[in-house]
């Protein structure tokens, strides 16, 4: 691969991961209103900008590729709750100072991702891979025993997106379509839920002639800008190369969490991460030496 190809493709690597990373700066911006309103007002900006990145950016056959197998559809239906579901696990873990957990949840997601593949793919696993995993699950139980509490913003994060990966597996439609089509699939139960449920402030027509009104329109590009460096980013690196940045993201989460925002982070859970971060340092070695055997 060109050396001016991978300078391009960490850049955009850095670059998506960093959003993501900093996506708390933005939620934080909204908190005045529900998770849940922020939730629907996100997933109906995203399909409409999605839209309009579809018309501009052409992705060549993947509608009637999509026709040709229905089950995909099925299965995107499937996933856009999944994704819809850690959407709103993750604001309202930001906008309730639970972003320590979060960072958490992101972190274990490597690792959540090898047990899926151990119980639902049937895949083996290597010693190494066994020794993360264990060493992941002593952190998550030094945590329940330390501080009295199961992290299940942490589980149900890594849990709903590692099931959203294993979904799309399935399903596999291009990045961008894929996400539209999620957020489409959304769409009537967004609208749905505010025409019969939504009691905030985006449910009244004034609001939509105020300046604040843009910061939930930014919904939208905000989803989706990182999803599109992310594929441009894809085919400049290795995919596995991909994997190790990704680490980018919860690190800035937990940054901004204890350093910004002043979350608390005491030595107990401190410890939890540290067994975490073991376990992720025995995988990341264990694929590193897996690529350059394969090299």
């Amino acid at each position: 691969m060109a050396t001016a190809d991978l300078r391009k493709g960490y850049l955009l690597g850095l670059t998506t991961f960093s959003i993501w990373g900093l996506f708390p700066l933005y939620f934080k911006a909204v908190e005045q209103y529900a998770a849940l309103e922020i939730v629907t007002q996100r997933a109906i900006w995203s399909a409409l900008f999605g839209a309009l990145v579809l018309l501009l950016w052409k992705h060549p056959g993947w509608w009637q590729e999509l026709l040709a197998h229905p089950k995909r559809i099925g299965v995107l239906m499937i996933s856009s709750v999944l994704i819809a579901s850690n959407w709103l696990i993750y604001v309202w873990a930001v906008n309730n100072n639970h972003m320590v957990e979060a960072s958490l949840g992101y972190y274990i997601n490597p690792l959540v991702n090898v047990m899926l593949g151990l119980l639902i793919l049937r895949e083996r696993l290597r010693p190494l891979q066994w020794l993360a995993v264990a060493m992941a699950a002593l952190g998550v139980a030094l945590q329940l025993i330390t501080l009295g509490e199961f992290p299940w913003v942490s589980i149900a994060l890594a849990l709903s997106f590692g099931s959203y990966g294993l979904l799309r597996k399935q399903a596999p439609v291009a990045a961008l379509p894929g996400l539209v089509v999620e957020t489409w699939l959304l769409l009537p139960l967004a609208l749905g839920w505010l025409l019969l449920f939504g009691s905030g402030t985006s449910t009244e027509p004034a609001f939509w002639t105020t300046t604040e009104a843009l910061w939930l329109v930014a919904a939208g590009p905000v989803t989706l800008i990182p999803l599109l460096c992310f594929n441009a980013a894809a085919r400049h690196l290795p995919y596995s190369t991909l994997g190790f940045l990704q680490y980018i993201t919860p690190t800035l989460l937990l940054l901004l969490a204890v350093w910004v925002f002043h979350e608390p982070f005491p030595a107990d859970r401190q410890l939890a991460f540290v067994c975490i971060w073991a376990g992720l340092a025995v995988y990341s070695y264990d694929a590193w030496n897996i690529m350059r055997k394969a090299a």
